[in-house]
This record gives C-alpha cells, structure tokens and sequence, in this order.
C-alpha cells in the first residue's frame, strides 16, 4: 500500500541531498521511499528524542522570581470567589 505525504520544498531538498551522499559515501542508490522508512523506523525505535523536540522551551521561574512576582501582590481585604471573577471578567 502507497500513501503520498505533502513535504515542504526545503523538506523534500533535504531527502535529495540525503539521498545523493548516501550514493556518494556507499554507492547504493536509494530512493525517497527507502530512506523515509529507514528514517522513521530507525526514529521510532528511539522516540523519546524526538518526543521531546516538539515540547515547549518552557523553563520554570526560579524560587527566587516566584518571590519576586509574588511580591508584587497585595491583600485587598475583599473576598473573592470564581463565579465573581467571571462576572467581572465576562458579564454577568
């Protein structure tokens, strides 16, 4: 069974020039079908790498600017709940 799967030209660029060193450093002539599954078996044997390249560069405060922001914070003597934090932020 054959699936096609829309690359971008930068994406499809890259396969050629795979494609030409391996014939260059082996003399095998590989093609585009060839090298994809190579790539993708030999990723996901291997995935958690690229797992974690697709998560965010989300790096947590410091206790230190915690402190800093929460210090910023003040107690206005009024009681909150979340239906009037939605009532002002939303209507009612």
């Amino acid at each position: 069974m054959s699936t096609s799967v829309k690359v971008t030209d930068r994406t499809k660029s890259h396969l050629e020039e795979l494609q030409a060193e391996i014939r260059l450093e082996t003399g095998r002539k590989v093609t585009q079908q060839e090298l994809l599954e190579r790539i993708i078996t030999e990723t996901y044997e291997s995935k958690d790498e690229l797992i974690d390249s697709f998560r965010d560069d989300f790096e947590p405060l410091s206790d230190d600017e915690i402190e800093q922001w929460l210090s910023g914070s003040s107690d206005w003597g009024v009681e909150t709940n979340e239906d009037g934090i939605d009532a002002v932020l939303y209507g009612e």
